[in-house]
Order: structure tokens, then sequence, then C-alpha cells
């Protein structure tokens, strides 16, 4: 959704994704990088920002998060023990706001919601318009339900600045 979302705005953007065994329970993970100028290299060692949905992903990759970086985690799973003091970190229940929803399968759109509203690195409407398209592999209610998602998880962000 985030490659999608900027190159709609006419970004440069890469999409790197890692899936293997890890995919069914560990740390699979994706980099996307979004620039306004050409992008070199997909190859991320010290990201600006993690996005991570449970411990063990937290624990693999926040030593890698650059200075004055931020970190998504999912509070609802895990706990930030031990952060260093130049990074911020923002906890967000994203499993328990998608349980609230339709189930826990949307957390990551929550959590994309919540990425979205903190950095404003995206605009809003860049993403809901690619619910339509990009959700038909979630079944019949599944756009309805990653927007839903995607929306609560702006909300609690900007619920959490008021």
């Amino acid at each position: 959704m985030l490659a999608f979302g900027s190159m709609s705005e006419n970004k440069e953007v890469t999409w790197f994704p890692s899936y293997g065994a890890e995919m069914r329970g560990g740390t699979a993970n994706c980099t996307v990088i979004i620039s306004d100028a050409m992008i070199g290299s997909p190859v991320v060692l010290s990201p600006d920002i993690l996005v991570a949905m449970n411990k063990a992903s937290l624990d693999k990759f926040l030593p890698r998060v650059r200075k004055k970086g931020l970190v998504f985690f999912d509070s609802s799973l895990t706990r930030l023990n031990g952060i260093k003091s130049d990074i911020l970190s923002i906890g967000i229940p994203a499993t328990k706001i998608a349980s609230s929803l339709d189930g826990t399968k949307s957390a990551n759109m929550v959590m994309l919601g919540a990425l979205i509203a903190e950095t404003g690195i995206l605009k809003k409407s860049s993403i809901t318009a690619l619910f339509d398209k990009h959700s038909k592999s979630s079944g019949k209610d599944g756009p309805k339900i990653n927007a839903a998602s995607f929306l609560e998880g702006i909300s609690y962000i900007e619920n959490k600045k008021s």
C-alpha cells in the first residue's frame, strides 16, 4: 500500500520484500523506500522508520534503526524494553483495534493508518483510494474492513495528540 500510494503521488519508490520460511510466524520483512529523488539501491541498512508487528521482528530490526528514527510497534502483542534514547517509539494497539472491527487480519492496516497520521509521508487520500483496487483478495468485505482499520489507526494517533 505504501508503494502504490507513493506511485500515485508521483514519488520514486522501491519495494523489496523478504519472504521465506520465516513468513509463517517469524521475522519476514519488507523494505519500502519513498523519495522525491531517484533511488540508487533498494537496500537499507539503517532505516528511518521501523514498523514491527511482533516481538521477533522488533527484537531483530530495532538495533538497525538510525538515530532520531521512528519505531512503531504493536503494543497489543509486545512491550518495548531497552530502546535507545535517540529513537522515538510509538506503541499502537493494532491487534486490539483490528479485533474490535472484524478480526485481527487488518492489524497491519491499523498500523499503516498510524504511520501515515504520525509522519505525513503520504496523503491519507492516496491510501484510501487504493482499498477498492488492492483489497479484492480479502473477500467481499475486505476493502471495507481494511479502509475502516486504516482510518482507526489514523484516529488513534490523532486522539493521542489531542
